[in-house]
């Protein structure tokens, strides 16, 4: 939990850095770039982040990718103080809260949208449309397929999930069924 609320503290800092200078959509990119270069290279992570390895061998290989990757002066400070103050281990977590904060600050919702089958490009933008309007947001939707679902959707937008699949209305009549006989 004290993990998430730095990595949240040190995304919203950055956000402002962004916000102050206008870049706050290009430190999304780059600080994207980043955590997916780490992700696909775990080596090159298990390097940057090995106490086993001096902290000058692991900062210069740091400087090195930054250089790389030709991040901006602000991201490589970014990067450059996490890794000074111990915490560039919570670079994907931090990375995450950006993301979100940069769609808030665009006035954007990511939601998911579950189907069983899939979808054509009209019923969507219709879902997508709907749910805009619902939450007076630009809606950005992620569409992902689930044969287990029968029929309907699922969406889930934050915390927040509108299950209309028939699964779970197959569910909810068994249960229903259920204390109908237990009466």
């Amino acid at each position: 939990m004290r993990n998430l609320a730095i990595a949240r503290r040190y995304a919203k800092a950055m956000l402002l850095v962004g916000k102050e200078d206008g870049q706050a959509e290009a430190y999304r990119e780059e600080m994207e770039r980043i955590c997916k270069l780490l992700e696909s290279e775990k080596a090159l992570e298990q390097a940057i982040s090995n106490p086993l390895y001096t902290v000058s061998d692991r900062r210069k290989l740091l400087e090195i990718v930054i250089d790389r990757l030709d991040l901006s002066k602000a991201i490589r400070s970014f990067l450059l103080l996490l890794f000074d103050k111990g915490r560039i281990e919570f670079l994907r977590s931090i990375n995450e809260y950006y993301q979100k904060f940069a769609d808030e600050l665009k006035g954007l919702v990511r939601a998911e949208l579950v189907s069983a089958t899939e979808l054509s490009a009209e019923t969507v933008e219709k879902i997508r449309k709907s749910l805009s309007d619902m939450i007076h947001k630009e809606v950005v939707l992620e569409i992902k397929q689930d044969p287990g679902l029968i029929g309907g959707v699922v969406t889930k937008i934050g915390d927040l999930v509108l299950d209309g699949s028939i699964k779970t209305q197959l569910l909810n009549m068994k249960e229903s069924l259920k204390r109908d006989e237990s009466i």
